[in-house]
């Protein structure tokens, strides 16, 4: 099959160039993302990878591969940041406490779609305010859900401890996708 990857990010494309696996990108901008109101954190990226699948149309020989990723604090989505006083806002509640990334995957093709979720807990230390200020100017988190990166700065000095894969945190839990897709003989 002849596999897309519909994703801007350039963390997706990384992770999935790492599989070894010979794939494109497709991409369509301004993809609604909202979700209804009463689905759990697993759910919630689920609904979103469906909804950005329907708006591919797809050929017979291809399998579409649609993602999304939310950080869950408390009952809370922590989205993308508006601007950066909501970005830094996002990482004074992660300071000091475990939250949850979770990455709703789809694989689409005619005949069929796929759905799971990957969940990773991270736990960050006690982020100081001068901490959070440089992050933020430094490495402008704006592209990303709850306003960081693992794989940079904040994530060398912040986490403390990870409970399943990191790879889910940076956007992508590659084992588990290629693990589903082989189950379903796709690759």
């Amino acid at each position: 099959m002849k596999i897309i990857l519909a994703s801007n990010s350039p963390r997706r494309r990384e992770l999935l160039s790492g599989l070894g696996i010979e794939y494109e990108v497709r991409t369509i901008s301004g993809l609604d993302e909202s979700y209804p109101a009463g689905l759990s954190m697993e759910e919630i990226p689920q609904h979103i990878s469906r909804k950005k699948a329907a708006a591919y149309t797809l050929k017979e020989d291809e399998l579409l591969i649609t993602a999304d990723t939310i950080v869950y604090l408390d009952g809370e989505v922590l989205g993308k940041p508006r601007d950066e006083e909501d970005a830094k806002q996002m990482l004074r509640k992660l300071s000091g406490k475990t939250h949850q990334v979770v990455t709703g995957v789809v694989l689409t093709t005619l005949a069929m779609q796929h759905a799971f979720a990957s969940v990773s807990q991270v736990t960050f230390t006690q982020l100081t305010e001068k901490e959070i200020d440089y992050y933020v100017t430094q490495y402008r988190p704006m592209d990303k859900a709850g306003s960081y990166g693992i794989q940079e700065w904040i994530g060398y000095i912040g986490v403390t401890s990870i409970e399943g894969s990191y790879f889910n945190v940076m956007g992508l839990p590659v084992q588990r996708l290629y693990s589903e897709m082989k189950k379903l003989n796709l690759i």
